[in-house]
């Protein structure tokens, strides 16, 4: 047990002191107050962080998916979706439900680090193809010129056999969330080569880029700079 160095006063009412007493009396060792209140307080502080996330058992996600065939069957209020209730809880995106319906399902430790990276994926490749759409003829030879082949600058998907965490965010976002509708027709593109280094390369280059585009599109130097680091990196894949 660690030493305890700190020394804390602290005043309770007599009925807080009872129960602290009930307590400690339940426990196999009968340990003092002070031991006792420190254990409630560790308890406690335990219990404040597990209860952040959202912990289903299977019996009870049976239970949710009967509740979520009676909403739609009794035609309820359609605050909260069915049908992405379900999706989420079948691939274990519940970080969707707190992204769709803020701090109603609050949760941690679910793939919460894999959707913050697509979806500034997702947003980058946004603003680069947005980007090269509306280039002018002779700036678009000038980026092909540079970068080698304007389909570097595409979304392709994420590699089907050792990216599927990210291709299944990245097809709950798309289809059962209707986020980022540029890539609908490309939710379930398997790029059959690994992508991740490459698009985190792209983003690297992208993100000290981020800050400075509020209100216009990229340039075409920073969509060379951009595209030419996935470019780079496929050279070395290769």
């Amino acid at each position: 047990m660690p030493p305890k160095s700190e020394r804390f006063e602290l005043r309770l009412e007599q009925d807080t002191l009872d129960r602290v007493d009930a307590w400690r009396r339940e426990q196999g060792d009968l340990p003092s107050r002070a031991e006792a209140i420190r254990r409630l307080v560790e308890t406690g502080l335990n219990a404040a962080t597990s209860s952040r996330r959202l912990d289903i058992s299977n019996v009870e996600k049976l239970m949710l998916y009967l509740l979520c065939d009676i909403h739609e069957k009794v035609e309820a209020d359609r605050e909260l979706d069915p049908k992405l209730i379900r999706r989420a809880l079948l691939y274990g995106h519940t970080w969707g439900l707190e992204m769709e319906y803020g701090n109603f399902f609050p949760t941690v430790g679910d793939n919460r680090d894999i959707k913050s990276e697509v979806v500034d994926m997702l947003d980058m490749f946004n603003f680069v193809e947005a980007a090269v759409d509306r280039l002018g003829d002779e700036d678009r030879k000038r980026l092909e010129a540079a970068v080698g082949h304007l389909d570097l600058a595409r979304f392709t998907g994420f590699d089907g056999n050792h990216e599927i965490e990210h291709a299944s965010v990245m097809s709950f976002l798309v289809e059962d969330m209707g986020r980022f509708s540029r890539f609908k027709d490309r939710a379930h593109l398997n790029s059959h080569s690994e992508s991740l280094t490459r698009y985190r390369r792209m983003l690297a280059a992208f993100e000290p880029i981020r800050p400075r585009l509020a209100g216009r599109e990229l340039n075409l130097s920073e969509l060379i700079e951009i595209i030419e680091a996935r470019r780079l990196r496929s050279s070395v894949d290769a």
